[in-house]
């Protein structure tokens, strides 16, 4: 946030987490050293991570707009959403905490890349594919290897001075759950196996439900 007057985009986030987990004023903050628009490798300014109590809560800060309004757009803000992830806590026991957290950042940033570059827009009821049939996790032995994305249940959509906001949850998926979704296609079969889960919480040793 160094250097910008208006941090307004950014504030309104900050204030919904802050009413979802009352007290956390200083979360675990991954930080950009170097901005996209300076020409550094990725497009997220930050990424705060919340304690969920099971599980920690991810949001991204970048995909919005967090300082001046530039786009033409009135009604949203940058490319209208930011995007969220739950890691369920038991799931990485054992495991290189730090590492795992900053493992997923990584991935935040990749998929963000994917909408800067490409002008790809997550949505509610999609899923995201890439062929990786290697676990997600540091170690890659985990199941999980891609997501779904749904509207997270935790988070408000925000209406900030520069537009509407709406949170997209990253849940993971086995190969064999992608598989299937990709087959079947369509968002019915999304919001099939998420209600199925009965869960938005991200195992990384759950069982694949196909």
């Amino acid at each position: 946030m160094a250097g910008h007057d208006n941090t307004a985009g950014w504030d309104a986030i900050t204030a919904e987490f802050e009413r979802i987990y009352p007290g956390q004023t200083d979360p675990k903050h991954y930080g950009t050293l170097i901005s996209w628009q300076l020409g550094g490798n990725d497009p997220l300014d930050g990424i705060s991570i919340y304690d969920g109590g099971d599980f920690w809560h991810f949001v991204t800060y970048g995909l919005s707009e967090l300082y001046d309004k530039e786009t033409e757009d009135a009604e949203w803000s940058g490319y209208g959403y930011e995007m969220t992830f739950k890691l369920e806590k038991a799931s990485i026991a054992g495991a290189d905490e730090e590492k795992e957290l900053r493992c997923i950042c990584g991935i935040l940033q990749a998929i963000a890349r994917i909408t800067f570059q490409n002008g790809e827009i997550f949505q509610n009821n999609e899923y995201l594919y890439t062929g990786q049939t290697t676990g997600i996790d540091c170690g890659q032995k985990s199941n999980i290897t891609g997501f779904i994305c749904v509207y997270d249940p935790s988070v408000r959509t925000l209406q900030t001075p520069n537009g509407k906001v709406e949170f997209i949850e990253l849940i993971g998926m086995t190969d064999a759950e992608l598989q299937m979704l990709k087959a079947r296609k369509g968002r019915e079969a999304v919001a099939e196996i998420y209600q199925r889960l009965g869960t938005d919480v991200t195992s990384y040793r759950r069982a694949s439900l196909v």
